[in-house]
């Protein structure tokens, strides 16, 4: 398999690896509860969850929306506040000493704790803006952690060139703090993504009232309903939502570093 030919089909395997092993596990599941005769409400099987996610396949897709939609815009002002943050901390030793110690306070609350409280203050009527006020919390520091720490970790013998040829701080930011923070600054944002997913689905739950239509709700009332199928594939719905979270994020870091960053080459 060398040569060409034998890479490509070395990634083709690497592809369908994942898919054959999922295969092998949903057959295995079916297999178990068709064997040991486990009742639906206990654990359904495969040819159980997918009749009842066709069946609700609207509800379920308008609730999946729903919970995009908080996700997308905690895990964008995440981003863009954890980024404009670290510039400011890679610029004064001073702010980020002031600030950093209440961004890592923020990190270790628990969102359980918080967020009924900020449900209570952003009112039961706006469950959605608190949903994305919980996400972004949960989602903030990965990205300000890590975009934070690649803009410090510049070569100080590059630094020192730039100063050489009298480049201003902005240019020594714009043309050697961001690129070279690019691959830890994507990967704060692939943890942002699936935390601002988590963050989500637990303002949803924390909410508990009809006004929440995201997945989280769709679950909760299926499980109220003893709708276990239901909540199955509610359940898998959003695992998919969080798995082409993550595949769209490592796509964009690809595409950002693979033509000069080792650890996207060869991928």
């Amino acid at each position: 398999m060398n040569g060409p030919n034998g890479g490509g089909m070395r990634r083709t395997l690497r592809t369908l690896l994942p898919l054959a092993l999922g295969a092998v596990a949903i057959a295995f599941w079916q297999w178990s509860v068709v064997h040991y005769r486990l009742p639906v409400f206990l654990l359904p099987a495969p040819s159980d969850i997918w009749p009842s996610f066709t069946e609700n396949i609207a509800s379920l897709m308008e609730s999946a929306l729903v919970t995009l939609k908080i996700t997308w815009l905690a895990f964008a002002f995440a981003v863009g506040g954890g980024l404009a943050l670290a510039v400011i901390f890679s610029q004064s030793r001073t702010a980020e000493m002031a600030l950093y110690p209440y961004a890592v306070v923020l990190q270790v609350t628990p969102v359980l704790a918080i967020a009924p409280l900020i449900l209570i203050w952003t009112g039961y009527e706006h469950v959605e803006r608190a949903a994305v006020i919980i996400a972004l919390i949960v989602a903030f520091f990965p990205i300000l952690s890590n975009a934070t720490l690649g803009l410090n970790t510049v070569d100080p013998g590059l630094r020192d060139l730039f100063r050489l040829y009298g480049a201003s701080r902005w240019q020594v930011l714009w043309r050697l703090q961001l690129p070279g923070a690019l691959p830890h600054i994507m990967t704060g944002m692939k943890i942002s993504g699936g935390l601002a997913l988590i963050g989500a689905v637990v303002a949803e739950f924390v909410a508990g009232s009809g006004t929440a239509t995201g997945l989280a709700w769709r679950i909760t009332e299926a499980a109220n309903r003893l709708e276990i199928p239901k909540m199955f594939a509610a359940l898998g719905l959003l695992a998919a939502i969080g798995i082409v979270n993550f595949y769209a994020l490592s796509a964009l870091e690809w595409l950002v570093l693979h033509k000069w960053h080792e650890s996207a080459r060869g991928r």
